[in-house]
This record gives C-alpha cells, structure tokens and sequence, in this order.
C-alpha cells in the first residue's frame, strides 16, 4: 500500500510486533524504507506454531521518509540488536529472520553475536548493487534528499507493501557503507543459515545473492529460489512457502520448539 498522507506519528500497520509464545523465539526485520506491514503475516504463522515472535520498527521507519534520512545503519541494527537482547531476556533460543536489508541486519547480527543466535533465515538480502544510480547514490546525496522509492516489488494482483514512495538518499548511502563490513564477516557466522531469493527481483540485484552463498561457503547453508516472487516475497505468492519453510527450519534446529 502506498504511503497515506502523514499526520504525525506512527502510520497504521507499521506498530512493532511483539506475539508471546513458548520458550523459542524468532526476531523479523523489515526492510528498507519499509514497515512491519511485510513481516506480520509471517510473524502470524510462527506465532500460531507456538513461537514467541518479536518484530521491531526500525528508526527512521514508518512515519515519514525524511525521518529516515536523519537515521542510519548503525540506528536500525542497534534497534534490531535491542530487541535481540529483549527476546534472549525471555526465550530460551532465538532464531533471527529478515527481509531485504532486514536480511543484512539478520546477517549483521549473527556476524557478532554469533553464540547467542540459534539460526537464521534471510530473503533476498541486500549486500550488494550494480545500479548506476545506486553507485552515485553518494554524489546525488550532497544535492538530493531523495530518488523514487522501491517498495510494492510484488508479483501478486491486488497486494501492496506499506512503503516510503521515496528512497532517503542520506540513509541509503549508509546502507551502502554497510555492505562490504557485513561483506568481510560473513565468516563469522557459525549457526545454521537458510536464504530464500526470488529469481525475479527488481529491488536486489542476483549480486547480492551470489556475494552471499560465496560468503557463507563451507557453513551449514541452504539456498532455496522463489520462482512466483518478487523482492517482498512475505508478501507475495510464495509467502506460504516461506513461512512453512521457516518453521520447518526452527524444528529442525531447535526441535523442542513447535509441534
């Protein structure tokens, strides 16, 4: 869904999610310019299998795009990490999921609390780009506040993702600075990893997705394609795929954790 016009606050639908549940517990990211609108129906699922689920906003998310532009990746990973830290207070194991560049978060998060994270699944995670206008992203920064947003990549008739209608230059180019660190320390990642990647994607370029698997080569990994998906595949006709693959995944790996 576009965004509505703002009138202060948080929008409607972008609420953090928090579903209590038993003792193992899964942490979503949204992603990029994005809201929880494209983790609560994958946040439904596990919470209805008995999983404790916890879904934060991330600063700068929303509200309105120009908040986002005073925020950066620093701001949304701390966030990400302080509900971590909240979910571990409660669950015996954590497992840690995430969209877009709420899969990089996921990823980032596994980099350096890697004892602590039980598992973690990633769709169409973002470490990379080859777009022009994303490699100038720095320049047209300095002159620009913002390019045409990204959001409601979906393949779906009918279903669209609450989303800023514009791409925060300033927080975009954090994002970028971002990529090669999470990059370096895909090595440091020790718990089991699953990445969904849709083969068509208009947001997150196969760059990304080719950067990731080499990364992580010689874990415990596991590719798996979404061929009827676009970027927000959570939301699209391959979500059922996602959402029972996931909690497969979370039995597999803590198997005291749903029935």
């Amino acid at each position: 869904m576009p965004t509505p016009p703002y009138t202060g606050g948080v929008l409607p639908g972008a609420e953090p999610i928090d579903l209590p549940g038993g003792p193992v517990g899964v942490l979503l990211s949204h992603g990029f310019t994005g809201t929880t609108q494209s983790m609560r129906p994958w946040a439904e699922h596990l919470a209805a299998a008995g999983l404790t689920v916890s879904a934060p906003r991330l600063p700068g998310h929303g509200t309105r795009w120009q908040d986002m532009n005073a925020t950066r990746f620093s701001d949304w990973y701390g966030e990400l990490e302080r509900a971590f830290t909240d979910l571990r207070a409660r669950c015996d194991s954590v497992f840690v999921m995430g969209l877009s560049m709420g899969g990089t978060l996921t990823l980032r998060l596994a980099e350096l609390r890697p004892d602590e994270v039980a598992g973690i699944v990633v769709v169409n995670a973002s470490l990379a780009s080859e777009r022009k206008d994303v490699k100038l992203a720095p320049l047209i920064s300095k002159v620009l506040p913002s390019m045409p947003g990204i959001g409601s990549d979906v393949k779906k008739p009918g279903v669209e993702e609450l989303a800023y209608d514009k791409v925060p230059l300033k927080a975009l180019v954090s994002l970028q600075k971002a990529w090669p660190v999470v990059r370096a320390d895909l090595h440091k990642i020790t718990c089991p990893v699953l990445v969904y990647r849709s083969s068509v994607d208009h947001v997150v370029e196969p760059i990304s997705g080719r950067v990731l698997l080499q990364g992580l080569a010689g874990g415990t990994v596991e590719e798996r394609v979404l061929e009827d998906s676009y970027h927000v595949a959570t939301l699209d006709n391959d979500a059922p795929t996602i959402f029972e693959g996931s909690l497969e995944f979370v039995r597999t790996h803590a198997p005291a954790a749903a029935s």
